[in-house]
């Protein structure tokens, strides 16, 4: 027996990702809010712990992204890293394989946070679009 179902074409099986400029948008504003939070309670004594905390936020930022906002996301956490987290505070500087390191581990958390989402969506999507067989 066959079963028809309407297909309604508003939904769409995979959520559509966010504007990239507005993501480094959000990684802009977000950096710096939670960089200020870290101050406060004093989170920033470590530069370790601002680390996890801004790859946490950058993982977090990656789940609505594209791929190609996270090196966006990646960057602009790194500023305010390297900024008010890692020595001299208030002030750039390029320290070499340290920076690196930590370059490659905020662009690592961004694009594993954008890889769940995309698996996350594809199986929500095929369950979605899978048509159910009961007991037959």
């Amino acid at each position: 027996m066959v079963e028809w179902r309407p297909w309604r074409a508003a939904v769409r099986p995979v959520p559509e990702p966010l504007a990239t400029p507005f993501v480094w948008a959000a990684a802009f504003v977000g950096s710096l809010l939670l960089v200020a939070v870290l101050g406060a309670v004093g989170g920033l004594s470590s530069s370790a712990v601002a680390l996890g905390a801004l790859c946490a936020f950058a993982a977090l930022l990656g789940l609505p992204a594209h791929f190609r906002a996270a090196p966006g996301i990646a960057l602009v956490c790194w500023l305010f890293l390297n900024a008010y987290a890692v020595a001299p505070h208030g002030e750039l500087a390029w320290q070499g394989h340290p920076d690196i390191a930590r370059v490659l581990l905020l662009l690592t958390a961004a694009l594993l946070g954008t890889l769940i989402a995309r698996i996350v969506n594809a199986m929500g999507a095929h369950r979605r679009v899978t048509p159910v067989h009961g007991p037959e």
